[in-house]
């Protein structure tokens, strides 16, 4: 990836036909992907950090950044005093960016959709904000989310509409139906990245593992 144009940074992940490929396409971006997304009014983070602090009180660790990067959301929840948060990324380069900012207590590199390095029932809650998405991760994410959420523990999702009106959406209100999780908080449809006319809007949900 040589672009220096955020919109075509974010062309070029979206375009990626597998798993390696999305890796590799992201370590080429690490370096400039806080400054570019920053170009871009990239809200995802700060719109699931708001739906965190209203679910999880503070103190009521761990949580787990699924899909971390450079650890954009890493820092907010550090900030406002979500101690002992843990990275998980498919990029690591995109974490060693995350590392120099010591907001992590842990760093693991796996995909969603695959089976992760962590044991059943450790996280008070996990965060996914901006993987949900084209190109990215879909319904297939779930069962380890799950697997790894302790009962009563949350989960806060960024979903592309596209998504949600499809596949993911339909396996997150069945799994409600058999009673895997209650969704609690949904918010509107919302453009994730102002600055980019043609962004297709997502919402972000909470669901509480029963």
């Amino acid at each position: 990836m040589t672009t220096t144009d955020p919109a075509k940074s974010l062309d070029v992940v979206y375009s990626a036909t597998g798993v390696e490929d999305v890796a590799k396409k992201y370590d080429d971006w690490a370096e400039r992907y806080d400054t570019e997304m920053s170009t871009l009014g990239y809200r995802h983070p700060n719109i699931c950090l708001a739906m965190l602090t209203r679910h999880l009180p503070k103190g009521e660790g761990p949580v787990l950044d699924a899909g971390a990067g450079t650890g954009l959301l890493g820092e907010w929840m550090s900030i406002v005093g979500y101690d002992g948060c843990e990275a998980l990324d498919i990029s690591e380069k995109m974490l060693a960016v995350a590392e120099r900012k010591a907001v992590y207590s842990a760093f693991h590199v796996a995909a969603l959709g695959t089976t992760l390095p962590m044991e059943d029932n450790h996280y008070a809650a996990v965060v996914a904000a901006g993987v949900f998405t084209v190109g990215h991760v879909g319904a297939e994410g779930f069962d380890e989310l799950i697997r790894v959420t302790r009962p009563g523990g949350i989960l806060v999702l960024t979903i592309k509409d596209t998504l949600y009106r499809g596949s993911v959406g339909e396996r997150m209100h069945e799994l409600a139906r058999d009673g895997v999780w209650d969704i609690v908080e949904e918010t509107p449809p919302y453009v994730s990245m102002p600055h980019r006319p043609d962004t297709v809007p997502s919402r972000a949900i909470v669901l509480r593992l029963r």
